[in-house]
């Protein structure tokens, strides 16, 4: 693993975070086990998360893009924290 500026704890407040803000809830109430479908999240919510944990990690990490064919076998938040982890890990 190479050293990632953030945790995948950090990286898990990071999806909520912005999570909550597309769907105007509140951060607590995103729970990593629950599916984007349970949370009411369509495909344009998950669009904007995409581009939203871009513009956040990019800053810091350099370019972090994530591709739309992997974003269709994301299900879970917990699935999406994995996929960023592993992909700043890389």
């Amino acid at each position: 693993m190479t050293d990632s500026p953030l945790t995948r704890d950090a990286v898990a407040e990071l999806v909520k975070t912005q999570l909550a803000e597309i769907l105007e809830k509140s951060p607590s109430e995103i729970d990593l086990a629950l599916s984007f479908a349970d949370l009411g999240a369509d495909s344009l919510a998950l669009i904007e998360l995409v581009e939203a944990i871009e513009e956040q990690l990019t800053p810091l990490v350099g370019e972090f893009h994530i591709n739309d064919e992997d974003l269709e076998g994301l299900t879970t938040v917990q699935e999406a924290v994995d996929y960023v982890s592993a992909k700043l890990a890389a």
